[in-house]
């Protein structure tokens, strides 16, 4: 009889003994922060998808590298949401197309995709009661059949992807019973749990306080440096995107306006161009990157440097 969800709390320590997290490769050093290679992951091509009348995402080429964390930002209802769905395959295309290492991703088998590619929405929903376990259970399905059921490796990576993201003593919790932060944690541990070397991340911030908020993205970090996944993520905070990310890319009305490093993407015009945002960008005194510092109607603009 196959098992329903792991008993990951069975084990006298609470944690039985498990393999490293499947993903691609071995594990780099700790805190160890590699140039993305040059292989394209996941493609766009000529892009177009719309709802209805409403063209929402037009014309746009993107190149996904293996290796590197992506974010895509771009003022509201510019179609980043949109196009993280086009590129999971939620979302078919009215033009264009989706290139998965290689293969149209609309001729794969969805069994396929899932073991590749995982997507995390920007507000997912779990089943009323359903525990932490069981949710994060649920991202071993991909690598299930009717001759493969449920097994000790797949409780061993459910169990490994729980301690990863510090919630294994949440097993038995509810996921409606958690915070906003815990409640990422676990999404994301299910997203570990299913395997996948390339996650989409549909603003993962989403209704958390700052401090939620960068927990969560050092998660993110450390999945890409220490598990070497690659990551597209979209973000609304422009310091945050600036900060994790090693590529920017920019939508304005569906469109791709600006792509690159956030030091040569995040410029004041760009900023008052796409956002309509008055603003100074200055050296990130954590980071050394770029840090936008708003400027309101309350205050006077001082000249920028020469």
């Amino acid at each position: 009889m196959s098992r329903q969800r792991p008993d990951v709390l069975d084990h006298p320590d609470g944690l039985p003994d498990v393999p490293a997290l499947p993903g691609p490769g071995a594990p780099r050093t700790p805190g160890a922060v590699d140039p993305p290679g040059t292989a394209d992951r996941l493609r766009a091509e000529g892009l177009v998808c719309a709802y209805g009348e409403h063209v929402a995402v037009d014309g746009v080429d993107l190149a996904v590298l293996d290796g590197g964390i992506t974010a895509v930002v771009g003022p509201n209802g510019c179609g980043k949401s949109t196009l993280l769905r086009a590129l999971g395959r939620l979302l078919r295309p009215r033009a264009g197309q989706v290139l998965l290492d290689g293969q149209r991703v609309d001729r794969l088998r969805t069994r396929d995709v899932a073991r590749v590619l995982g997507l995390l929405p920007q507000t997912p929903v779990a089943p009323e009661g359903i525990t932490v376990a069981d949710l994060v259970a649920r991202g071993r399905h991909p690598h299930q059949a009717w001759w493969r059921q449920w097994s000790g490796d797949d409780e061993a990576v459910v169990a490994q992807a729980l301690s990863w993201t510090g919630m294994l003593d949440l097993a038995d919790r509810p996921v409606d019973s958690l915070s906003g932060g815990q409640r990422q944690r676990a999404w994301i541990s299910m997203a570990l749990a299913q395997g996948t070397d390339l996650l989409l991340l549909d603003e993962p911030t989403t209704y958390l306080d700052l401090a939620h908020a960068v927990e969560v993205l050092d998660l993110v970090d450390r999945l890409h440096a220490e598990h070497g996944r690659t990551v597209v993520m979209v973000l609304h905070d422009l310091n945050l995107a600036a900060r994790y990310a090693d590529r920017l890319v920019v939508l304005h009305s569906g469109r791709v306006v600006a792509q690159g490093p956030p030091g040569e993407v995040l410029t004041e015009g760009l900023l008052a161009e796409v956002f309509g945002l008055r603003a100074r960008v200055v050296v990130d005194p954590v980071s050394g990157g770029p840090l936008v510092v708003p400027v309101g109607t309350r205050h006077v603009l001082a000249p920028g440097p020469a």
